[in-house]
């Protein structure tokens, strides 16, 4: 493949957290891009998992991103050039049963990939995966900025404001942009995206993996907040927005290193509900019943982004609808539970031969 200028073609690229569900389709594509990759990561998170059912090439380093001397020894010895940070606890419901693990890897987690990329002089990127949940949530129907408050009124939701925090704090204090080239040689940027969804997770308490995994068992999955609204897009979308910011601080350019937004337009923003109705039209083996629980921790109803700067100023937005997206991410796994057949790589191809004729800059 030869996109986004051909700036990975044999570099080496560090994926934290790569056997999940974005950082495997992450360490696929960059993979496809000719890059050395390597991983570092707890063992995959479920069985099956969408790592590996790839069977990629990556130097796969099984570690916690809480053990420093441990990430710092694998910096040292692989010597990254651009490292992608999205190792995480990644589930709102589970950090209200576990606050102190979900503090402690999703904020010193990023502390200590921060600290050993300014460790090592082969690092001269750095992109830090956090999530839309980073901002203070007033569920207010326009969308969220760049330059809006961090918050979080749950523990996930407050532990990625938190990620973002560290990571501004660490580029104005050892990269700053005005210094690049003077004092050190590092670029560093955030990215915060809506919900994704696509084939190959198995997570728990995910709205996607838990109606298709009740269908490959002929059975209902229970909804319990059918009203909740999301930004709805495919992997595939924030990913191309991280590898080509990833591309613009490899190339050198300091007006990047910052805070960015990935996510869908207004009009792909759908509910629960919505959702679910379209998935029904490409497997009729998917059946739901609503289940509301009052009980139920509190999650938002309502979070949309402002992707008004990336797509002004990187050139990014998004390839699919939402029809694509669901149908693509439903026959992903219908055709693994009725064929055992997987279709991560031809979804990656369809999406940049989209992105091609749309005429994408960084497909070009």
């Amino acid at each position: 493949m030869i996109m986004f200028n051909s700036i990975y073609k044999n570099r080496r690229v560090l994926i934290t957290g790569h056997t999940g569900f974005k950082g495997s389709w992450l360490a696929l594509w960059l993979t496809e891009l000719g890059a050395e990759v390597i991983g570092y990561s707890t063992s995959p998170p479920t069985f099956p998992n969408h790592f590996d059912l790839l069977g990629l090439p990556v130097k796969s380093i099984t570690a916690d991103i809480r053990d420093y001397n441990k990430l710092l020894d694998t910096f040292i010895k692989y010597q990254p050039e651009v490292v992608f940070h999205l190792a995480a606890q990644p589930l709102v419901r589970f950090s209200y049963k576990e606050p102190r693990e979900t503090f402690e890897t999703n904020i010193m987690g990023t502390v200590n990939v921060l600290d050993a990329c300014k460790s090592v002089l082969s690092v001269r990127a750095v992109v830090n995966i956090t999530s839309d949940k980073c901002y203070e949530n007033r569920e207010w129907v326009w969308g969220y900025r760049e330059n809006d408050p961090m918050g979080g009124y749950d523990p996930y939701s407050a532990s990625k404001g938190c990620s973002e925090l560290v990571t501004s704090a660490w580029r104005n204090s050892f990269f700053h942009p005005d210094e690049y080239g003077k004092s050190h040689n590092i670029l560093a940027a955030s990215a915060r995206a809506g919900n994704v969804i696509g084939g190959g997770d198995w997570a728990d308490d995910r709205l996607i993996p838990d109606i298709m995994k009740a269908a490959s068992r002929g059975e209902k999955v229970v909804i319990r907040n059918p009203s909740a609204t999301r930004p709805w897009q495919h992997v595939l979308e924030p990913l191309s927005g991280y590898l080509c910011l990833g591309q613009k601080l490899l190339e050198g350019k300091p007006d990047f290193a910052q805070a960015w937004n990935f996510g869908p337009s207004t009009e792909e923003v759908l509910s629960v509900r919505q959702v679910l109705e379209y998935i029904k039209q490409y497997w009729d083996a998917v059946t739901f019943e609503i289940q509301q629980d009052l009980a139920n921790p509190h999650e938002a109803s309502l979070l949309k982004l402002d992707c008004s700067k990336s797509d002004m100023v990187l050139k990014w937005r998004s390839i699919w609808g939402k029809e694509d997206t669901i149908a693509r991410t439903v026959n992903w796994y219908r055709q693994f539970y009725e064929k055992q057949n997987m279709l991560s790589v031809e979804d990656l191809i369809k999406y940049t031969e989209d992105a091609r004729a749309k005429q994408i800059e960084w497909a070009l």
